[in-house]
């Protein structure tokens, strides 16, 4: 068992429970995937703090976890975290750490929201943990940290949206089968991350009762990202807490009191996550984004061997959004700024459907001769490669579009297959629900989408018939089984990124200042000089 190189988050109080303190009965184990597993307690007291709403998120570092949930009175509370190997007949030790929570009034639902950050986590250990205080326990959860060697996977998830059908029991149950059969397949996958709309509104505590209830969600870190149907309250950052946020102005669709938001990162294993909230758009937002991915790439890019960015709003969009004005927008503002600086991929949610770039450089494809739905591909200087994830619940599906140039003269056709959007290597929509997978490894990465669901239930678009087709090729095909592959491309990253993020170090916090200027209706335009 071996430490992960890392420090204790600043501010970060820990201590040991009195001895003596006992937990609350508990009942049988239940397992689940790789050992993981959960342990029903006994009914605590109705005048207690009740927990409910229970997530794991990633911390700043691999040996970090944070721990949010919903409380029924804003009481001291803890979290206890314990090698799992240290409980006895499931009965946390006397000494068992305990970090104290952060607890503050709920806006939302008139409760409270609390969040820990578990720190000081060890390599390869099975940790068993619970939220509550003395006598008021939660049930206890368990997830398992792994080796500090760059290999790992994680799993991608576009918008499960409950609610969006208007059915969110049935939303809710496709949600849920995508957990059981990803993880399920997968259960080594050491991240969970989101492409946003969790829910379809935002302060709806019953679409978020329903997204929160798989309990892989309490045993594998989740990721969060903000969607457009997230913001509008304060639920979502109520629900989940995230490392090194920023929740300036700009990061905010509108204002820090009724929205959610803000950008953020964390690195894992080698890889710099840098996660957006695309919804805050106007008013220069696009530069602020840019300027600060440039400082935590300027900062945190040399320690990383590969760089992942996270939004909602796909802006190589196939589908119903292909053509929005900020999509059109951000294919000019993103696209030369993220091949400067180094980035690998860029995961996408918010079209209900899947596809996979070319490789893109400065928003242009860097190898004419790519073929359509390549199964190799080396990404060269400033490459970068962007993927749309499609409903992970199967709530609500948008069909493809033709490339229209009457709308979009720069997103036209693909000379190479006239059906798809130029910037496309794959487009797909069977309406069925799927997830993509990505391996990290020492030379390569390697994305796939896979089929979680089929045509049957639970697949609320196709039961309650809001869509009137299902399987590949526009439903003229048969439906493939649960676990097939829709696509998968290994990419060979550029050897030299080290010198590429090294010729970035000038786009720092003033870089994008100098570059916007009005575009004579009031608002502003940005312009990026190619540092390649």
């Amino acid at each position: 068992m071996k430490p992960f190189r890392s420090t204790q988050a600043p501010g970060l109080v820990r201590r040991r429970v009195t001895r003596g303190v006992t937990a609350a009965a508990l009942g049988a184990t239940v397992a689940f995937g790789s050992g993981l597993v959960t342990v029903a307690h006994a009914d605590v007291p109705t005048t207690a703090a009740t927990p409910t709403g229970i997530v794991l998120g990633v911390g700043a570092t691999e040996s970090q976890r944070v721990v949010s949930w919903y409380s029924s009175a804003g009481t001291a509370q803890v979290v206890q975290a314990v090698p799992t190997a240290r409980l006895v007949n499931g009965k946390f030790p006397a000494d068992a750490t305990s970090y104290p929570a952060t607890v503050t009034a709920n806006s939302v639902n008139g409760g409270f929201n609390g969040h820990v950050t578990i720190d000081g986590l060890q390599q390869s250990t099975s940790y068993s943990y619970r939220v509550g205080t003395a006598g008021a326990w939660s049930p206890t959860y368990s997830f398992k940290t792994r080796g500090a060697d760059g290999n790992f996977d994680f799993l991608f998830f576009g918008d499960p949206q409950i609610g969006a059908s208007g059915d969110v029991a049935k939303d809710g149950a496709g949600w849920a089968d995508t957990m059981k059969v990803a993880l399920g397949a997968n259960p080594h996958a050491e991240l969970l991350v989101s492409g946003g709309d969790q829910v379809e509104s935002a302060n709806t505590e019953s679409q978020w009762n329903a997204f929160l209830a798989p309990d892989q969600l309490r045993q594998y870190p989740w990721a969060a990202t903000i969607g457009n149907h997230d913001v509008g309250g304060k639920a979502y950052e109520q629900h989940f807490w995230t490392p090194n946020t920023d929740r300036s102005a700009p990061f905010y669709k509108k204002d820090a009191k009724t929205e959610s938001g803000g950008d953020y990162w964390y690195t894992y294993k080698g890889v710099l996550f840098i996660d957006l909230n695309s919804n805050a758009y106007a008013n220069g937002a696009d530069a602020a984004h840019i300027s600060y991915i440039s400082k935590v790439v300027q900062e945190q890019g040399a320690k990383a061997k590969y760089t992942v960015l996270v939004y909602h709003h796909s802006i190589y969009s196939p589908a119903d959004h292909a053509n929005d004005s900020d999509n059109q927008q951000r294919r000019q503002d993103f696209p030369t700024a993220f091949s400067n600086l180094g980035v690998d991929l860029v995961l996408q949610g918010h079209d209900h459907s899947y596809s996979r770039s070319y490789v893109i450089k400065n928003g242009k494809k860097a190898n004419p001769d790519e073929q359509p739905g390549a199964a190799h591909v080396e990404q060269g200087p400033g490459g970068v490669i962007y993927v749309t994830g499609n409903s992970a619940s199967g709530s609500k599906y948008y069909d493809l579009t033709a490339p229209d140039t009457t709308q979009d003269p720069n997103y036209g056709p693909d000379p190479l297959n006239p059906s798809n959007h130029w910037a496309n290597s794959v487009e797909n929509q069977e309406h069925v629900r799927t997830y993509v997978k990505v391996e990290v490894r020492n030379n390569r990465l390697v994305v796939e989408n896979v089929r979680s669901g089929t045509c049957a239930a639970p697949n609320t678009a196709v039961e309650t018939g809001k869509v009137s087709w299902c399987g590949p090729d526009s439903g003229a095909g048969a439906a493939q089984p649960v676990g097939s592959l829709v696509d998968s491309v290994v990419v060979e990253p550029y050897s030299d990124k080290d010198s590429q993020k090294l010729s970035t170090a000038g786009l720092g916090d003033d870089a994008w200042t100098a570059s916007k200027g009005g575009n004579g209706d009031g608002g502003e335009t940005l312009t990026l000089t190619s540092l390649s």
